[in-house]
C-alpha cells in the first residue's frame, strides 16, 4: 500500500501542530514518526515537559500514520500512560497500526526521549470515514 500524498498534505496542514513545533518525520500507511524539539512553551509548572504536549505529539503520528492510508480518520478515542520524566531536548513518537476494520483502526504510539527510553505510549482508535 502506498501513501495518500493528498492526505498527507492536510496532516501537514495542522496549525496546531505548526505552532507547538512538530516535525513529521515520515508517514506511511499504518506507521509515521513525528519530533518535537523541547523548548520552555513545552514545560509545565515544575520544569518537566507537559503532558498535554506530550499527548499532542503522539496524538499527531497517530494522525498521519492513518491518514496516510488515504481515508479521513478521526480519532473517536485515545488513552496515554505515562512511564517516565522524558531526559533530554528532544521526543520521538512512532505511531504503529495495530488492527484495522472496514471503519476502525487500533493503534499504538510510542514516544521516547534522546536516550530512546519509552516515556508513553497512547492507545487511540479511529473511525475511518468512507465516501
Amino acid at each position: 500500500m502506498t501513501m495518500d500524498t493528498e492526505m498527507i498534505k492536510y496532516v501537514k496542514n495542522d496549525k496546531f501542530a505548526e505552532f507547538i513545533g512538530l516535525e513529521l518525520v515520515s508517514a506511511e500507511p499504518g506507521h509515521a514518526v513525528v519530533r518535537m524539539a523541547v523548548g520552555p512553551y513545552h514545560l509545565n509548572g515544575v520544569g518537566f515537559v507537559q503532558g498535554g504536549a506530550i499527548f499532542t505529539l503522539a496524538d499527531y503520528a497517530f494522525a498521519a500514520a492513518s491518514n496516510a492510508k488515504g481515508t479521513v480518520t478521526l480519532g473517536i478515542n485515545a488513552n496515554i500512560s505515562y512511564f517516565r520524566t522524558p531526559k533530554g531536548k528532544v521526543l520521538t513518537a512512532e505511531a504503529k497500526e495495530v488492527s484495522s476494520t472496514n471503519r476502525l483502526c487500533s493503534y499504538n504510539v510510542d514516544i521516547y526521549d534522546e536516550d530512546n527510553s519509552l516515556i508513553a505510549r497512547l492507545t487511540a482508535t479511529g473511525y475511518m470515514k468512507k465516501p
